[in-house]
């Protein structure tokens, strides 16, 4: 199967759309633990180092959404 069926990375394409029908569709498809984690990552996206400036504005996108920040 090609990678763009991975669901793992229709996942993060959809959370980081910048979408916010497309941010709740993917957070709502995952369980409260794994919500957990992706918000911890989110987090640390939107303020760490390493991240090019559009995956922060993305994650910032995302934390808005899901009423985060």
């Amino acid at each position: 199967m090609p990678d763009f069926f991975d669901p793992v990375e229709l996942f993060w394409e959809s959370l980081l759309s910048r979408e916010p029908d497309q941010i709740q569709a993917a957070w709502n498809s995952i369980d409260r633990a794994t919500q957990e984690q992706v918000l911890r990552h989110l987090q640390d996206m939107a303020i760490g180092e390493g991240w090019h400036p559009e995956q922060q504005t993305s994650a910032e996108a995302a934390l808005q959404v899901l009423g985060s920040k």
